[in-house]
């Protein structure tokens, strides 16, 4: 008999708030973290998502007695300390961090590469200060990292690996990750807007989040969720553009449907990517319209959040749960008028939904593309 694997606990660290039911509150009010920031000294301001450090240090101070942590790593340990309190740690339990850029802000006016920039460092930093005693397993594949960490969490517990693990996911606003999409004219000059016909480009954010997932179940859940099926698919199309046939993200959402053992008609709601950008709107819509689940409730986050990059797919997951907790969907915020080629169901206010099962999708720069369906139990 095939080993079920859940999603039973979670959390998230964003400019909405420092936990979930601050954050399911604030998206169901329709307010949002994006607004205007300066981050670059000679830089005009522009629209990201970005949690207030002054709020942060007094989270972190309040439940922390440690000192030496960047300001990502604080993110990290407040997400993640609610859970590790709820459940054990054991040498059967992997802990999983998901992220692109990492300590990337220590790299600024440095000579030499610190060691505290090194992805594995970070990873073995958070995990040697929560205990865990197996290695940390570092995913970091651009904007689908935090779908792929759930993935690998799964795949690692089916095959034996493991019994439990720990997945945190999470990037910062940087000066390097906003040069880096200044330099493909990606930014928008406003808040963005998924979809719509008036988009113009991203808002960057930031987050972190995380999640318990187990195959191994205790009568003190309030939920749980069934991680049924997944899939990553390369379509090497482009270092940063999208495939114009959708054909990663296509193969991606078929073969975790597939794995799921579900029909298109059973899927109850969508979590795109929707990053508010030309090309990658557009993609989606060819791709699911060639899946045939135009008629499915959608949404993007982005209009809320930001694009938090490699926090992004798994913070989306968690919100995805939430909504088939309390059976609202949220809208896809800022959306006005299709702008893209192929109809897609897009979420406009808030609506009364049972959800069932969940596909959550994500795309990134390379080619990449992943996918998870989910069940509510």
């Amino acid at each position: 008999m095939k080993k079920e694997i859940y999603i039973t606990d979670y959390n998230c660290i964003t400019p909405l708030g420092f936990d979930v039911s601050s954050n399911w509150n604030n998206l169901v009010k329709g307010n949002s973290g994006v607004a205007l920031h300066k981050v670059i000294e000679n830089q005009e301001t522009f629209y990201a998502s970005i949690i207030d450090t002054e709020k942060l240090n007094e989270e972190f101070n309040n439940k922390f007695d440690s000192q030496g942590f960047t300001r990502l790593e604080k993110m990290f340990l407040l997400s993640l300390k609610p859970l590790v309190e709820k459940h054990s740690i054991t040498e059967e339990t992997a802990f999983i961090l998901s992220t692109t850029k990492g300590n990337i802000s220590l790299l600024k006016n440095q000579t030499e590469l610190p060691e505290g920039a090194y992805l594995s460092n970070l990873a073995q930093k958070i995990a040697d200060y929560f205990g865990f005693k197996t290695k940390p397993i570092v995913v970091s594949n651009a904007c689908v990292s935090g779908v792929m960490a759930i993935a690998v969490a799964k795949n690692m517990i089916l095959a034996g690996k493991y019994k439990d693990a720990f997945v945190i996911a999470g990037d910062e606003v940087s000066e390097f990750v906003i040069s880096g999409f200044n330099s493909f004219q990606a930014i928008g000059t406003g808040p963005c807007k998924p979809y719509d016909k008036n988009r113009n480009g991203i808002n960057i954010g930031e987050a972190t989040a995380a999640a318990y997932i187990t195959s191994v179940l205790d009568e003190n859940e309030k939920f749980r969720f069934k991680i049924l099926g997944d899939s990553a698919v390369n379509d090497a199309n482009h270092i940063s553009g999208p495939s114009r046939t959708g054909d990663g993200l296509y193969a991606s959402i078929r073969n975790a449907m597939t794995e799921a053992n579900i029909t298109k008609e059973q899927v109850d709601f969508i979590s795109a990517h929707g990053t508010a950008t030309l090309y990658n709107d557009e993609m989606e819509a060819i791709a699911f319209n060639r899946m045939e689940l135009q008629h499915v409730p959608l949404n993007s986050m982005k209009g809320y959040y930001g694009h938090c990059l490699g926090a992004s797919g798994l913070l989306e997951t968690i919100i995805s749960m939430e909504s088939a907790r309390h059976e609202v969907l949220i809208p896809s915020k800022n959306f006005d008028e299709e702008g893209i080629s192929q109809p897609l169901n897009i979420i406009k206010e808030n609506q009364p939904a049972r959800v069932r099962y969940i596909l959550k999708t994500a795309s990134g720069f390379g080619g990449c593309n992943a996918a998870v369906v989910m069940e509510k139990c």
